[in-house]
């Protein structure tokens, strides 16, 4: 049975990926679905544009900035399924090669 990963892209301030990167992004993306491991993926704003929203109890709290500040955020995402661990670490290898960004791998609760 498939697990669900998350692989977190993890950027500097300095901007957007290069056409370069962006055409091994799309082949990365594009070997995902081929082997039906593909389920999203998606670019993050800058984290200047965060906003901490806490509702709890009504508390109608809006912070206007993102949860931390720090020189390293997330800037994107892939959502994959994998058979194993294993089998989601070489995904996040191959991902972090095609993005040039370090990534972090998670695997989904549940």
């Amino acid at each position: 049975m498939a697990k669900r990963f998350m692989i977190f892209v993890i950027d500097d301030l300095s901007g957007s990926g290069t056409p370069e990167e962006m055409a091994a992004i799309n082949a990365f993306n594009d070997e995902l679905r081929a082997h039906g491991q593909w389920i999203f993926a998606g670019g993050l704003s800058s984290p200047e544009n965060g906003n901490v929203i806490d509702n709890r109890s009504d508390a109608n709290i809006s912070t206007g900035k993102p949860l931390f500040d720090a020189l390293e955020n997330y800037s994107g995402f892939w959502l994959i399924e994998a058979t194993d661990v294993e089998t989601a670490q070489k995904l996040a290898f191959a991902g972090s090669k095609a993005c040039n960004r370090k990534v972090e791998l998670r695997p989904l609760l549940g």
